[in-house]
């Protein structure tokens, strides 16, 4: 029997392991991905938030605790738990000196290899390799990792002792331990549960990150009492193209380039202000808008004036040399595309050779105005991508499980994205996920470590 066990592949599950071994405890790492493919959503990531009060190399300036707290805010749709967020915010302080010790690199801003921010650090070979170095030192310090291992359930009990029900292959298990830290995330790869609240279209998503991400112990926890955060069927979701893989695209899905074109619904018929959001928040924008649409595609057309100025994107575009013809292609209605072409043209008005705006047009285009009469055309269909669930579990500043009655499920800890709602509300600033991992499983694991020492005191010494 392992003192602690910790359910998950990504950043949140290898701080927790890794915190509870060095704390003394033995640890048993449980993931349902292979290992090829470990790492969960974090493998595609590349930076985390963190609070410092002076520049160093590894980002420019200074960011508060007090301004990330506000940016929070911002976002989370009024389900932030204040206490916990805070308690974030400060311990990300603590982050890059300790990753560092645990063999991840960073990018220096040096360089000039990455984009200016006071507000993350970039890791040094990205995602994959901050979730490999942090394997390795798990491993090398004794952590027993088992890969292609799904835990079937948890049951929300305190207990000296848990033991869950778990499959290998066409094995079954039980896997025992004193304390379990489940950082197993949420359901976002699971469309049957995101279509209790979004219908038909949830079969239309792409998960932009491990399709390993179904949600069974967080639903079957929720199910039993546990106290939620969040709101349910809330989600991140970014406009992908639509040529994306089923899951697994990352990053480089996203498609951009949208006020400088219009985008058409599947009846090619114009339904949003292209020039409404020029920000990074344009990917979430666009996500949420195509996934209310029928059928949850949408398609982004350019002439090819537009497409110069449009971000580089890794798939072609579908194209013709007139609108009728890429109308044909996107099996759309050529004379309705034709149609909401000249209304728009018959409503610019320049700003200027580089800018303009519509009066008289509904949906408006309020900037980036300019014409679509440069063949050949061009157009990108767009897809809704979702990054994570924002409904999960709460928890409190030990990162112990809430019941329904507030009380804590001693024995139970939860870190990362099965819990993120509780800090994170409904919404999403970059690289606040992984700060959550982090900072939340560097807790669980050193208090369930701290819990099995208390009861057990015949445990391990602590590990230097």
């Amino acid at each position: 029997m392992n003192d602690v066990l910790v359910i998950g592949g990504g950043i949140a599950a290898f701080c927790a392991a890794l915190a509870a071994r060095r704390a003394g405890a033995s640890v048993q790492l449980v993931d349902s991905a292979p290992r090829h493919l470990r790492g969960g959503n974090a493998r595609h990531s590349r930076n985390l938030r963190l609070v410092h009060d002076t520049p160093s190399p590894l980002f420019p300036g200074r960011y508060t605790a007090a301004e990330f707290l506000t940016d929070l805010r911002r976002v989370s749709g009024g389900h932030m738990d204040e206490d916990l967020a805070r308690l974030m915010a400060e311990r990300s302080r603590e982050l890059p000196d300790w990753l560092q010790a645990q063999g991840v690199g960073f990018q220096p801003t040096s360089g000039g290899m990455i984009p200016w921010s006071c507000k993350t650090a970039f890791f040094l070979g990205g995602g994959k390799a901050m979730i490999n170095a942090l394997g390795r030192t798990a491993e090398d310090l004794g952590v027993e990792i088992l890969h292609d291992t799904e835990v079937l359930d948890v049951q929300l009990q305190a207990a000296d002792t848990h033991h869950l029900p778990a499959r290998r292959g066409h094995e079954s298990l039980t896997l025992s331990a004193r304390t379990v830290v489940i950082c197993s995330g949420g359901y976002q790869a699971n469309p049957a549960a995101l279509s209790r609240t979004w219908g038909e279209s949830a079969a239309g998503f792409l998960v932009r990150g491990t399709p390993h991400v179904r949600g069974e112990i967080l639903l079957s926890l929720l199910a039993q009492g546990a106290l939620p955060a969040g709101v349910p069927g809330a989600c991140h979701l970014v406009a992908v193209n639509a040529m994306a893989p089923a899951a697994d695209g990352g990053i480089v899905t996203r498609v951009d380039g949208m006020p400088w074109g219009l985008v058409v619904d599947r009846d090619g018929r114009r339904f949003q202000d292209e020039g409404a959001e020029i920000t990074p928040r344009r990917y979430s924008f666009w996500g949420r808008r195509v996934a209310r649409l029928p059928g949850a595609r949408a398609h982004l057309i350019l002439d090819t004036a537009g497409l110069r100025r449009a971000p580089p994107a890794i798939y072609p575009t579908r194209r013709a040399d007139t609108l009728e013809g890429l109308a044909r292609a996107l099996d759309l209605n050529p004379d309705i595309l034709r149609e909401t072409v000249d209304r728009y043209h018959g409503a610019l008005r320049p700003d200027g050779p580089e800018d303009g705006h519509t009066e008289g047009l509904d949906p408006p285009k309020t900037r980036c105005a300019l014409p679509l009469n440069t063949p050949p055309f061009h157009a990108w269909t767009m897809a809704p991508g979702i990054t994570f669930t924002c409904h999960g579990l709460k928890v409190d500043t030990r990162a112990r499980i809430l019941m329904a009655d507030g009380e804590p499920c001693d024995g139970l800890y939860a870190a990362g994205m099965i819990m993120a709602p509780s800090v994170l509300g409904t919404g999403y600033v970059a690289g606040a996920a992984l700060t959550v991992g982090a900072v939340f499983g560097r807790i669980a694991g050193k208090e369930a470590a701290h819990r099995v020492l208390k009861l057990h005191p015949e445990a391990e010494k602590c590990l230097n």
